[in-house]
């Protein structure tokens, strides 16, 4: 359960208030499809620039938002982040997001080849949640024949980008 209470009971609002920062959305979205799990790697492997500082106010705020849990590390051990059901279940919001901002707003096209398999295929989407399920839950799940959802949307997006002639992207 969040730490926060909202300030409206408004549905929208609530879901804003966790997600609508400048950052969130996109800390997440490295831990999601980066796999990125540690601070270190966060901040480095990020395409935005983050700040250390608003990174590391980003994974406190959503460690007590309920959206990722944060391991008790050691003295000298890194800490590593792990999504959350409610984490999860920010995918789907995720390719929504990317889906509207393709259409909507100027994007690159390497930068879209992901979003766009992913907002033409629920099923890869609902196979990606269950794989990271079974990553930062521990969940098994009843995976299909053939490469796991992750390594399939990887597949698909260097295929696109040797296609298109961005394969040193």
């Amino acid at each position: 359960m969040p730490v926060t209470q909202p300030r409206s009971g408004c549905a929208i609002n609530a879901a804003v208030e966790v997600l609508g920062d400048a950052w969130s959305l996109i800390v997440l979205r490295d831990i999601v499809f980066g796999g990125r799990r540690h601070f270190r790697e966060l901040l480095a492997n990020n395409d935005e620039g983050i700040a250390s500082n608003i990174l590391a106010n980003r994974l406190r705020k959503l460690v007590d938002e309920g959206l990722l849990t944060r391991d008790d590390a050691t003295r000298g051990q890194r800490a590593t982040y792990s999504l959350t059901e409610a984490g999860i279940q920010t995918v789907p919001i995720m390719v929504a997001l990317g889906t509207w901002g393709m259409t909507h707003r100027n994007t690159t096209p390497e930068l879209t080849i992901r979003a766009r398999i992913m907002a033409e295929d629920r099923q890869l989407v609902q196979e990606l949640m269950n794989e990271l399920r079974e990553l930062h839950l521990g969940t098994r799940y009843q995976a299909t024949d053939g490469p796991r959802a992750s390594e399939r949307l990887r597949q698909a997006y260097l295929a696109e980008l040797e296609a298109s002639g961005n394969a040193g992207c």
